[in-house]
């Protein structure tokens, strides 16, 4: 049984999601307001949570037996909500690889596992995409789901 089939959903809902978490990851990697990586990302919310206001974890299939992986997920889904971080779970990671580019050339290949998305503690930086992914999070928790799934199309 796939996390799809465990999870129900208007998939069209799912996929409007899936475009708008596509997007503010572009959008934080131009501004550089994403941090990329199990370890990185432990390391800033021990620095600043503050500053953090979504953390995407990512897995396919092939993950799921990867029980390191699986623990700091749960440590980091833990920080997340003792801190009012939004989290989402995503599936696809071609698609991320794709939308957030290679490594460059020479560089070891990137951790795209754990994702944050920083906000600066101004109100320069607003988005209508995160306003979405925030607003569906939420609804999920009204729903007692506490991490929410969205998978990634492949274009």
């Amino acid at each position: 049984m796939t996390l799809e089939e465990l999870v129900p959903g208007d998939s069209s809902k799912m996929q409007a999601v899936g475009e708008a978490v596509e997007r503010v990851l572009v959008a934080a990697q131009r501004q550089d307001r994403l941090t990329v990586g199990v370890y990185e990302s432990a390391k800033l919310m021990n620095v600043d949570p503050d500053s953090v206001v979504l953390c995407v974890l990512a897995t396919d299939e092939e993950d799921e037996g990867d029980i390191a992986l699986q623990i700091h997920f749960t440590l980091i889904q833990a920080f997340c909500c003792d801190n009012d971080i939004h989290i989402l779970r995503v599936s696809g990671m071609q698609r991320l690889a794709s939308i957030l580019g290679e490594p460059a050339a020479g560089a070891e290949p990137r951790d795209l596992h754990c994702l944050l998305v920083t906000n600066p503690h101004t109100d320069a930086w607003k988005s209508q995409g995160l306003a979405e992914v925030a607003d569906y999070c939420a609804e999920s928790r009204d729903k007692n789901q506490w991490v929410p799934y969205v998978c990634l199309q492949e274009r």
